[in-house]
């Protein structure tokens, strides 16, 4: 978004502070809507920097990640499924050779 800025401004088309953070807020995803609305509700969008505004959405990007992998790794703990252990059934095998050996001598 900054370089298209700035390559406007090289060819003499300025955006206000206000104008550029309405239009950050306006091309957000849906699943955005709750911040945008949170925002628009708590800030004055006409003086409020595009550097806050920023910070406060990749904050709160980190926050939304750092909750899917929460839940990622609640899922997967309730998935958890015991194996049967293959060296049981080795050890078993293994018993019945030594006792056969036992035998032969």
């Amino acid at each position: 978004f900054t370089n298209i800025i700035n390559a406007l401004q090289a060819l003499d088309k300025t955006y206000s502070n206000s104008e550029m953070v309405r239009k950050i807020l306006r091309c957000l995803l849906r699943t955005w809507m709750p911040k945008v609305t949170a925002i628009e509700e708590a800030k004055n969008l006409n003086i409020l920097a595009l550097e806050d505004l920023l910070g406060s959405l990749m904050t709160h990007e980190l926050s939304m990640q750092k909750k899917d992998d929460d839940e990622e790794k609640e899922k997967k703990k309730k998935k958890i499924v015991a194996l049967k252990s293959s060296q049981t059934e080795d050890s078993e095998d293994d018993d019945d050779d030594d006792d056969e050996e036992l035998a032969f001598i």
